[in-house]
């Protein structure tokens, strides 16, 4: 595992998880009992019997048959939201009202004004989305080249995510729970764009199409201007093979993510810096198998602690917001938006 900034809680920070959704059975409660710093202690479900069936499978103390029982828990420090994207800024807003640390998959809402509407309650809080991948050391070391000037100024950021659901039932094919590939796996892009290059855009531009039955968005490709001629290009999928890639374009040299946001934890994590152009295989840099999401609890928990920083809260989840609600501008306008992304 690399190394965290800060150092393990004094005490193991106590979860409660919100959900028994497959994201948290199978990666992020497995990865927070990896960390030295996070005790889970409750779970909650609409029905008892399956909070209690999680709670079994993971040696959890309770188990709570409405989310209202966790909420009002006072031996939990911070609650893990695993619902889905239409549930999760009232239930991000309620558990800061009852004093919690809320670490929320993403995105936090499915509009600007919702997440914004959440920053009153933040204040003394930590509160943010779970995007894991910034947590991973290839990462890290992608920053670390951009800062040491390895392929020059960065001026392009290349993106494409996709996989394969045409289940109607399935949440992310349901527009009325926040569905489609925008809410869905657009967020990390976007979230990934705005990382390298420490930046928000000032516009942006989306062609979008829709499934004729069930009315989510299932392919987008977007551009983002970040000005100074730095630009994003993107494309997402809901129905189309499994894939996901980032190329990273500066001017004297280009790195290449072939597993940037779904890095298997016991596989190493390959990236490529080329320097030399076309004819030349490039450098290929490995970083060990680590579990993004044991880092990104161990973080959080430290933070929780006072005992490590937190880099990435509620404004964070707000500007990245904005810009998604400007591509959802231009697809009906048809023309570059602004994004709306002050926090107010």
């Amino acid at each position: 595992m690399m190394k965290l900034e800060g150092e393990p809680a004094p005490r193991p920070i106590r979860w409660g998880v919100l959900s028994t959704a497959r994201i948290a059975r199978q990666r992020v409660v497995p990865a927070l009992l990896k960390s030295a710093s996070t005790e889970v202690v409750a779970v909650a479900s609409r029905s008892l019997e399956n909070a209690r069936g999680f709670a079994d499978a993971f040696g959890i103390a309770r188990a709570y048959g409405s989310y209202n029982e966790l909420l009002d828990d006072p031996e939990i420090d911070v609650i893990y939201n695993a619902l889905p994207n239409h549930l999760h800024a009232v239930t991000v807003r309620a558990a800061l009202e009852k004093g919690k640390h809320v670490l929320c998959e993403k995105p936090m809402g499915v509009n600007r004004e919702e997440i914004a509407a959440i920053r009153p309650a933040a204040r003394g809080l930590h509160v943010a989305e779970a995007f894991m991948f910034r947590h991973h050391p290839q990462w890290h070391e992608v920053r670390r080249l951009l800062d040491a000037d390895r392929i020059g100024p960065l001026r392009l950021v290349q993106g494409f995510f996709s996989f394969l659901n045409v289940d109607p039932a399935n949440i992310r094919n349901r527009v009325e729970t926040g569905g489609g590939a925008l809410l869905d796996i657009g967020c990390y892009v976007v979230a990934a764009a705005r990382f390298l290059f420490r930046a928000e855009p000032i516009r942006v531009l989306a062609l979008i199409d829709r499934d004729p039955a069930m009315g989510t968005d299932r392919a987008a490709s977007f551009l983002a201007d970040f000005g100074e001629g730095r630009q994003l290009s993107a494309t997402v999928s809901t129905q189309t093979f499994r894939h996901q890639r980032i190329a990273i374009v500066g001017t004297s040299g280009r790195i290449e993510m072939p597993t940037p946001f779904s890095a298997p934890t016991d596989e190493a994590a390959h990236i490529t810096i080329d320097t030399h152009g076309p004819g030349h295989p490039g450098e290929t840099i490995a970083l060990p198998p680590v579990d993004q999401y044991a880092l990104q609890a161990e973080a959080f928990s430290r933070a929780v602690a006072g005992t490590g920083p937190w880099h990435f809260g509620i404004d964070d989840a707000i500007a990245n917001m904005a810009v998604l609600d400007a591509l959802f501008r231009s697809e009906s306008s048809g023309t570059w938006e602004r994004p709306v992304s002050e926090a107010s």
